[in-house]
C-alpha cells in the first residue's frame, strides 16, 4: 500500500463533532476510603514505585513505571488474587504529550474488586509482554501493536491480528482518518479483483454514517417499505403480506391491513 502521511490529528476535521465532546470528570477518592483497596495499595507501594493512586468509578487506579509492568502484574496475580486480566489496551496522547497511555484492567473474583493499572510510554518505547502471566494478554497485545504500533517485547507471535500484513499505518491513532487513508478505499478491490476493476466497481464507501435512500439495492427499507432493487419513489410501496413463499407453516402471514399500531406498551 501507499505509505500514509501524518495529517496532524485529522479526526478532529470530521463532521462527527459529538465524538469529541469532553465528559465531566468522575470523582476521585483516596485509596484509604476502601478497606480492601487500602490494604492492596499498601502492599503494592511497599514493593514498587507508585506515581499516583485513587479510587475512580468504584475501582482502584494505580499509576506505575512501565519497566515494572510485568513485576506488578505477577504480584497482583500471585499475592493480591487479581487472577483475571479482562482487558488491556492503549490510548493515543501522541499529539498532546508525545506518549501512549497503557492500561491493564484487573479483576479479583475472590475479593469482587476491580483494579486498573496504568503507565505511560513514548511512541517507540518497548513494553514487556504479559502473556506468560495472563494468557488473555496474547491477542490484546497483538491488537495494540496492530492498531497503535505499540512495540511489545517477548510476545510469542508479534504480528498484525486485524489488518493485513502489508497494511501501512495504525488505524486507532488519532492522526489516522476515520474513513481510512487514501489507499484504504481501493484495498479490497485491488486484492480481490485487481486494479483493472477500479472503474467497474468504484471505490469502497467507508463512511459508516452514509445512507442513500435512492439506493434500493443496498438500502431496501429506508423510511418506508421498498421492494429490493425496486425503482425509488417518495410514496411507499404497497406490500400486502410480510412472509416469503414457502415460509414456516406454523407462522401466520402478516397482512398490513390487519396490523395495529400500539399507542403504548401493554
Amino acid at each position: 500500500m501507499r505509505q500514509y502521511s501524518d495529517k496532524k490529528n485529522v479526526q478532529k476535521k470530521e463532521y462527527y463533532n459529538d465524538r469529541f465532546r469532553i465528559s465531566a470528570s468522575l470523582d476521585r477518592l483516596a485509596p484509604a476510603s476502601d478497606e480492601i483497596f487500602a490494604q492492596d495499595f499498601a502492599k503494592l507501594s511497599s514493593k514498587f514505585q507508585i506515581n499516583d493512586a485513587y479510587i475512580e468509578a468504584s475501582q482502584l487506579v494505580i499509576w506505575i513505571e512501565p519497566k515494572d509492568n510485568v513485576k506488578v502484574l505477577k504480584f497482583l496475580k500471585n499475592t493480591l488474587y487479581y487472577n483475571n486480566l479482562s482487558e488491556m489496551s492503549a490510548i493515543d496522547f501522541l499529539a498532546e504529550r508525545g506518549e501512549f497511555e497503557i492500561f491493564y484492567q484487573m479483576l479479583s473474583m475472590k475479593k469482587r474488586k476491580r483494579m486498573r493499572i496504568k503507565c505511560r510510554i513514548k511512541e517507540n518505547e518497548p513494553l514487556k509482554s504479559a502473556v506468560e502471566i495472563y494468557k488473555s494478554a496474547d491477542w490484546a497485545e497483538r491488537e495494540m501493536y496492530d492498531m497503535f504500533g505499540v512495540i511489545i517485547e517477548g510476545h510469542p507471535y508479534m504480528k498484525r491480528i486485524l489488518m493485513p500484513d502489508d497494511w501501512s499505518g495504525y488505524p486507532l491513532r488519532k492522526i489516522y482518518p476515520l474513513h481510512g487513508d487514501e489507499a484504504a478505499q481501493w484495498y479490497e478491490i485491488d486484492q480481490i479483483f485487481g486494479k483493472e476493476y477500479r472503474d467497474v466497481i468504484g471505490p469502497e464507501i467507508r463512511d459508516s454514517a452514509l445512507i442513500e435512500k435512492e439506493n434500493t439495492r443496498g438500502y431496501a427499507r429506508v423510511g418506508h417499505e421498498v421492494h429490493f432493487d425496486e425503482p425509488y419513489s417518495e410514496s411507499p410501496s404497497k406490500i400486502g403480506e410480510y412472509q416469503e413463499d414457502g415460509g414456516v407453516l406454523l407462522v401466520k402471514k402478516m397482512k398490513k391491513s390487519k396490523s395495529v399500531t400500539l399507542k403504548k406498551r401493554r
